[in-house]
């Protein structure tokens, strides 16, 4: 094969480099090989490391006091609620980027804890924090208080599950359509992503993957308090 050939076909490689040493007698051979300068190796671009979603280490005391409110606000429900033997506890005392949803099992003393979204209207910065609440209609805002759950129903998003609110500060869910429901903008790559999570209408939205939870055992007549909580 003659250097032309190899050249136009491509082969540039250290075995195309290798001549027959009559070939070494051609000045444009030469001229070729003293030119030549193998291109460097591509430069690998490294994948940016996804942010690991911050996960609170585990604390007895505020998990006591997740219990202590739920059993508190239980009580204070009185006959309204029919199963008191887990309640739902939203505390929006905490970013969005971290599990505040608590299902406190009453019965066996255990908090479980998923992420849970707030309205716009209460984060309008949308910097992961909510700054208030409200039960104005048309503010997409959450609204603090005390929730009863109701029965599932298919609706916006699916599966939903419908909330009556018990206090004044929450009176007006049911008309305002506050629910809990999934949402896609829950999921927990949105953290790993934006450090945060998607807000909602003033519903109380979870991950698709969680909310079977939700169905499970938070639905049909149990109690959903939403509040910023502290260790007080």
């Amino acid at each position: 094969m003659k250097r032309r050939d190899v050249i136009k076909g491509g082969l540039i490689g250290a075995a195309a480099l290798a001549v027959p040493a009559r070939a070494l007698a051609d000045p444009l051979g030469d001229a070729f090989d003293s030119a030549f300068v193998p291109p460097a190796a591509p430069t690998a671009v490294p994948t940016p490391a996804l942010t690991v979603p911050a996960v609170p280490e585990p604390n007895p005391a505020y998990e006591r006091r997740v219990l202590e409110i739920a059993q508190r606000e239980v009580a204070r429900a009185g006959n309204t609620v029919w199963r008191r033997d887990i309640a739902g506890i939203a505390d929006f005392a905490r970013p969005s980027s971290l599990p505040r949803f608590h299902f406190a099992n009453l019965e066996n003393g255990t908090v479980r804890s998923f992420l849970v979204a707030h309205g716009r209207g209460s984060d309008p910065e949308h910097d992961g924090w909510l700054k208030q609440f409200s039960n104005v209609p048309g503010s997409e805002a959450t609204s603090r208080g005390g929730y009863l759950t109701c029965e599932w129903y298919k609706g916006k998003y699916g599966t939903s599950i419908r909330l009556v609110g018990l206090d004044p500060d929450n009176s007006l869910a049911l008309p305002r359509a506050i629910v809990v429901h999934p949402a896609w903008y829950v999921d927990p790559s949105m953290v790993s992503k934006w450090g945060k999570i998607g807000r909602s209408e003033g519903c109380f939205a979870m991950a698709p993957g969680d909310f079977n939870e939700a169905l499970w055992h938070l639905s049909g007549g149990r109690l959903l308090y939403a509040d910023r909580i502290t260790l007080a």
